[in-house]
């Protein structure tokens, strides 16, 4: 007879066996459909003020387009952007978090958290979320872009999916449509001239051809064709959202583009 506690025994013996197991197989069938919404292709290039960093406004679900309007260029704190790739709900967490935990330690400590805080805090939330990634689940990659006062220049870093950071010396690209494009970044700096000797313009020109090539290579993103992207610079005086009529006007003038 098995014993009270053994509630898998207890099922077997009553009415309900074998409604469980069907039960059980029908919510992984229903979990199974719930895919993970993606944030697709950012990209982070200095100019000879600081950083500008574009992002498409696509997020995709498998192959389907789930959404249009996603902002995967977000503010972590006034001198901070992080461009997200991968998991958008996992990203969303990462962000929410960081902002609260750069203002908490600020106003716990009456100071704000040092370049190198805020990267190992990045670091250790995506390590935090290797596990599940490696499910399949959750796993996203950031750029992370700062004006660094103290050196008076913009600096970009990149993460490998374990926390791993990197420092880029011209730019970083992420996701789905940065693949077929990490040549273009050093041809256009070996041709035409570094990345940080650009004005605001040159450089936000190259960055915009780039994602148009990447959506022309890349199904999952989105580029500019039917909505801007999404823009910001970040200088000495702080984060500044590059606005939509400008953006407008320089893809109009893209090559092929007319």
């Amino acid at each position: 007879m098995a014993h009270e506690g053994d509630f898998h025994s207890l099922l077997q013996r009553s009415s309900v066996a074998g409604i469980v197991p069907l039960q059980l197989e029908e919510r992984e069938g229903r979990l199974n459909e719930n895919i993970e919404v993606h944030g697709t292709t950012v990209i982070a290039v200095k100019y000879d003020r600081g950083v500008i960093n574009i992002g498409d406004r696509r997020a995709t679900a498998n192959m389907t387009v789930m959404y249009d309007r996603a902002e995967k260029v977000l503010a972590l704190d006034d001198y901070t952007l992080l461009a997200i790739s991968g998991s958008y709900a996992r990203a969303m967490e990462v962000v929410r978090y960081l902002r609260h935990s750069f203002k908490y330690f600020e106003r716990s400590q009456l100071q704000p958290m040092s370049l190198d805080g805020k990267l190992s805090e990045l670091a250790r939330v995506i390590a935090q979320g290797l596990p599940l990634a490696m499910q399949g689940i959750g796993g996203f990659i950031p750029i992370l872009s700062t004006y660094d006062i103290q050196s008076n220049e913009g600096r970009i870093f990149f993460y490998d999916g374990m926390g791993a950071r990197f420092e880029s010396a011209e730019y970083g690209a992420a996701g789905s449509g940065s693949q077929p494009i990490r040549g273009i970044f050093d041809y256009i700096v070996k041709i035409k001239k570094p990345f940080h000797q650009m004005n605001r313009e040159e450089a936000l020109r190259e960055a915009l051809l780039l994602l148009g090539i990447a959506a022309d290579l890349d199904t999952a993103t989105g580029g500019y064709y039917v909505v801007p992207p999404l823009a910001k610079t970040i200088t000495a005086e702080g984060i500044t959202d590059v606005g939509e009529d400008e953006l407008r006007e320089l893809i109009a003038s893209l090559p092929g583009r007319n």
